[in-house]
């Protein structure tokens, strides 16, 4: 066994990395387990915006009718494969119990405060750490090419006006001459100023060698068996020897609810499949990153390229790269843009997102443990979410006021 730390984080992507900066920058030493490479799961191909805008979670009001549409559709956004999976089929009817008005309203407030702490705190955390990943606070454009669906956002324009999120409502020939990638056949697009952009495989790369220069530990390529928690602490069974350490930070996004069994504590969190497709950057690009609205496909274009992305797929831990979905994409693509792929494509790539039963992270103290804390549940915004995430894990494993109220987040809501 290794020397004693005093936080071993398990999980090496965004969320366990900037826990683990934070925590270091409180003079705590920290060691990362990571079973993979730091960053190789969902940090790394997912669209690298920061959005304050996405308050609003999964579970809106409609949203399981929507999906029961969409039961047989396999291109669709948002699918749930039907199959004999027990857990899923608790994890539903858990979440469609959720997806009612009051439910929603409280959630996007919950969101809303860390995915703001997250873009206030974003410019000064790269600059401090040195990290260069094309930040740019370029905001975020929702185009539409439903009328219907454009005039229907208006309330959840309200709602999140009244957070304090900037919403600019933009016609459609206005846009079109603001946005010359762009087909004809907009009706109008919905912009989000205060939205920002990045490109996340270089995000969570700087995070690692930052958290190495401020004496971080990171062991990568060791897979986490077990957890057990002691009378002054917690060890971790690996498959590369064990480690012990005063608190135990499980960071592992999708797989938290597999590696919480060992504890026999339950994680309310399914594993949401996404899909992305990176290119070398077209000649003719959009401005601004941008959400294609009916096909939920997301656009984001940096200096050094560009990516379709999203799409929420229920399959379990299905490890294939679903040729239907990485299609959809760009066909989804080539209804809105006049040029809708690179001339390179460079990566495919799918992850698998943690959705929390209510679509609201799962942050701070496992119910019944004194060393165990959990940070799971981000989402599609693990990216959005993490240096706000990673600040309130600092603040409460160290016994300090957190930053804002963690009530919301808190693990033994679901006790």
């Amino acid at each position: 066994m290794s020397a004693r730390d005093d936080v071993l984080i398990v999980g090496g992507g965004v969320i366990g990395l900037a826990s683990g900066i934070a925590l270091l920058q409180a003079g705590r030493s920290v060691r990362v387990l990571e079973a993979g490479t730091a960053g190789c799961g969902s940090s790394h191909g997912n669209c690298g915006t920061i959005t304050p805008s996405h308050a609003a979670p999964l579970t809106a009001p409609g949203t399981v009718a929507k999906a029961l549409r969409w039961m047989l559709m396999p291109d669709a956004p948002f699918r749930v494969s039907p199959r004999v999976d027990p857990a899923l089929w608790r994890w539903m009817l858990g979440f469609a119990g959720h997806c009612n008005r009051t439910d929603w309203l409280r959630a996007m407030h919950a969101r809303s405060t860390i995915l703001e702490a997250s873009r206030d705190t974003f410019p000064a955390w790269l600059e401090t750490l040195g990290i260069d990943c094309e930040f740019e606070a370029s905001g975020v454009d929702y185009v539409y090419r439903d009328r219907a669906d454009f005039d229907g956002f208006e309330d959840e324009a309200t709602q999140l006006r009244a957070l304090g999120v900037a919403v600019e409502r933009i016609d459609g020939p206005d846009y079109l001459r603001q946005e010359p990638a762009l087909r004809e056949g907009v009706v109008g697009a919905i912009r989000f100023p205060g939205d920002a952009r990045l490109r996340p495989d270089r995000y969570v790369a700087g995070l690692a060698q930052a958290f190495r220069a401020l004496g971080g530990q990171l062991v990568e390529h060791c897979e986490v068996h077990s957890i057990e928690e002691t009378g002054d602490g917690v060890r971790a069974a690996t498959s590369a020897g064990a480690f012990a350490g005063r608190d135990l930070l499980l960071a592992t996004g999708a797989w938290s609810p597999l590696l919480a069994k060992s504890l026999r504590l339950r994680v309310p969190v399914q594993p949401g499949k996404g899909y992305s497709i990176t290119y070398s950057r077209p000649a003719i690009a959009p401005r601004r990153p941008m959400v294609l609205h009916e096909r939920s496909v997301c656009v984001t274009v940096w200096d050094s390229g560009f990516r379709l992305g999203s799409t929420m797929e229920f399959s379990g831990y299905d490890r294939s790269l679903n040729r239907v979905r990485l299609d959809a994409l760009e066909r989804s693509a080539r209804e809105y843009l006049i040029e809708p792929v690179g001339p390179v494509r460079e990566e495919e790539w799918y992850g698998w997102r943690p959705v929390s039963v209510d679509d609201v992270p799962i942050l701070g103290r496992a119910p019944g443990h004194r060393h165990l804390w959990l940070a799971t549940g981000h989402g599609m915004l693990g990216v959005s979410m993490s240096v706000a995430t990673g600040h309130l894990m600092s603040d409460l494993i160290c016994g300090r006021a957190p930053r804002f109220d963690p009530a919301p987040y808190a693990p033994a809501r679901f006790a």
